[in-house]
């Protein structure tokens, strides 16, 4: 339905995105996950569109479309990453005022918009101005936005940042039954793995420009198939600690979040005399000790070396 082919855009003397190929099939919801910095959001604007590439091509079924805008634009949604609203207007005449950048008639408007305010939650609230929305508001009434003109693809840049987790549930749900009742393919970005785990068929991984990853969920985590994650949770951890950690050469990959620890190591290693030993000797008291299968988390440490919430 939507192909990236070598896909590359450069800043001067950087280079965001360096020959990127993605194909997005229809129907689908894609996950494309990276660190800050990683090229997301370059990606995500030239695939919309609004960006110009330096080379390479976007292709829409299977006809390019960056000569010939118009024709993704058309089935397109964009959620961007910064609320892009006017807070000095209601919810409805936001509305009102994006169906006509549109193009839709008066009456298509008006049922969308009574449509959307119930897909999103805010008919109640489509008098109020948007200044006074939360957060969680501010972001529902902005899909609501994207989604308008019934578009086919609907891009969200990390639609759930800063909002209470009844809105982000919400969000998510209405993610999920949009591609389950209406067939819309989702491009989705977020910070949040356990979202990618929840809503996305297939997710890419960038890192500083660059596709380092993609497949399946299932496809995903089998790149660490062979190895085992530790998660050692303790009131405290004492430096000498964390520096004897990370002295100990079977130990590929060590992450501290908090009050706990993840490492990740060989199947065939045993750890944990040298754990228990290092413990006692640091006086370092273990709350909890429990080896997992390695999650899409634990993947992303593994080829990007940083948190994800970084």
């Amino acid at each position: 339905m939507l192909e990236l082919i070598d896909l590359s855009k450069k800043f001067k003397t950087t280079e965001a995105v360096k020959s990127l190929n993605m194909f997005i099939e229809r129907g689908e919801i894609i996950g494309l996950l990276g660190p800050n910095g990683a090229g997301k959001s370059t990606a995500i604007s030239m695939l919309s569109t609004l960006l110009e590439p330096t080379s390479g091509d976007v292709r829409y079924l299977n006809n390019s479309v960056l000569k010939q805008t118009s024709s993704l634009r058309k089935e397109i949604g964009v959620v961007p990453q910064e609320i892009a609203l006017y807070t000095d207007l209601t919810a409805e005449e936001n509305l009102k005022f994006f169906g006509k950048i549109y193009r839709l008639s008066n009456k298509v408007v008006k049922e969308r918009m009574e449509e959307v305010l119930v897909q999103i939650g805010l008919t109640e609230k489509r008098k109020e101005l948007v200044k006074n929305f939360s957060g969680g508001m501010k972001r529902r009434l902005n899909i609501g936005v994207a989604l308008l003109h019934q578009p086919k693809i609907l891009v969200m840049d990390e639609p759930t940042v800063g909002i209470d987790p009844q809105s982000r549930s919400y969000i998510l749900e209405t993610v999920k039954q949009m591609n389950q009742k209406e067939g819309m393919t989702v491009i989705y970005t977020s910070h949040y793995m356990e979202e990618v785990e929840y809503l996305c068929d297939r997710i890419y991984i960038m890192d500083q420009g660059d596709l380092i990853a993609s497949g399946t969920k299932e496809e995903i985590k089998q790149i660490l198939s062979s190895e085992n994650t530790i998660s050692l949770i303790a009131d405290r951890w004492s430096d000498a600690f964390i520096e004897s950690l990370k002295l100990i050469p079977s130990i590929n990959q060590l992450t501290i979040d908090g009050k706990e620890i993840t490492l990740i190591i060989p199947k065939q290693i045993n750890l944990f005399p040298e754990l228990i030993r290092l413990t006692e000797e640091y006086d370092v008291d273990i709350r909890s000790l429990n080896v997992k299968t390695p999650t899409l988390e634990d993947v992303f440490l593994h080829l990007t070396g940083r948190a994800l919430r970084d």
